[in-house]
């Protein structure tokens, strides 16, 4: 049983004078990063799904006990709506392997626009391979069903709570990993806004009966206008521990 805290990615102009000093550049914004967290998620490959050999460069540059997670690429999620899932399989797969011991959730993020599918859900489970821990994420409510949180627990994928305006806040269990996105108040945009310390305190909460209950924990900030995810992801962490 672990707990796991971190923002959804960590090099962005915004942060500067919040996680690292002005000016910093981007090609050391991830050593400031690792002084203050243990995790990231990171977001960078929905857009471009990185290289074996990049993947293997992180497990080698990330310290002992560091796990990163990934978001899949939006070719597959949004572009293809996980049709034809095997072309990306073995593409998969082998960058994941690369990661070692530092790979963590495989985040699946699927596109708003894409309405619930049982069928193909059910198929790009089959497919990818079971040592590939994954999260899904669904923006679309018509997936929110029995029928798809019984699917995900026969694969043992983790659905993934969100937190956000506009996007419904259900605190489903279906894998031996819980993987939530903070990704702001309610009372603000998707993105904006910091979390107050009662609202933390309540996730805090929340954290430590799963945690009795023998889950993975993984949690990631996406609130990062600002620099709010920094400040939320320190505050949920010193209240967890």
């Amino acid at each position: 049983m672990s707990i796991h805290i971190g923002t959804s990615g960590w090099s962005y102009d915004h942060w500067q004078g919040v996680l690292y000093p002005p000016k910093t550049s981007a090609a050391k914004r991830l050593t400031y990063y690792l002084d203050q967290f243990d995790t990231v998620e990171l977001n960078s490959s929905f857009y471009r799904w990185p290289t074996p050999e990049t993947f293997a460069g992180w497990q080698a540059k990330l310290p002992q006990k560091f796990l990163l997670c990934a978001k899949a690429p939006r070719w597959l999620t949004h572009v293809k709506n996980l049709k034809e899932p095997e072309l990306w399989t073995d593409r998969i797969q082998e960058s994941w392997s690369a990661l070692g011991d530092k790979k963590a959730i495989l985040l699946v993020q699927l596109s708003p626009r894409f309405a619930c599918n049982y069928d193909r859900l059910a198929a790009f489970l089959q497919e990818m391979p079971r040592w590939i821990q994954m999260a899904v994420e669904f923006r679309h409510p018509s997936w929110h069903t029995e029928a798809i949180f019984d699917l995900l627990e026969q694969h043992h994928a983790a659905y993934c709570i969100m937190s956000g305006a506009n996007l419904p806040c259900i605190l489903r269990l279906t894998a031996p990993v819980v993987y939530v996105r903070m990704h702001g108040p309610e009372s603000h945009p998707l993105y904006h806004g910091s979390y107050s310390d009662p609202e933390l305190s309540e996730w805090a909460e929340l954290i430590g009966v799963w945690e009795a209950s023998g889950k993975d924990i993984y949690v990631y900030f996406n609130n990062d206008i600002g620099g709010h995810a920094i400040r939320n992801a320190l505050t949920l962490r010193s209240l967890v521990r």
